[in-house]
């Protein structure tokens, strides 16, 4: 059985995945538009709480965004 998310992985992966597409200034394009809504919805989580959360851990996500760290900074 797999192992419930806690509020904050489900958080620091729907940032990871925003903060990915505003990087590269993708954040209007039809792939982001399809997937995003779909991952918050799934995750039960909104776009305010991802902005939120991407203020409040800027560094780390930016950095699994960019492909450069583990998960684990999200801890």
């Amino acid at each position: 059985m797999a192992k419930t998310k806690t509020l904050r992985e489900k958080l620091f992966g729907a940032a990871v995945l925003k903060l990915s597409f505003l990087l590269r200034g993708a954040d209007d394009s039809p792939a982001f538009r399809a997937v995003y809504p779909g991952v918050l919805r799934d995750l039960g989580v909104s776009d305010a709480e991802v902005d939120t959360f991407i203020k409040e851990n800027r560094e780390a996500v930016e950095k699994s965004a960019r492909g450069a760290g583990p998960a684990e900074d999200a801890e």
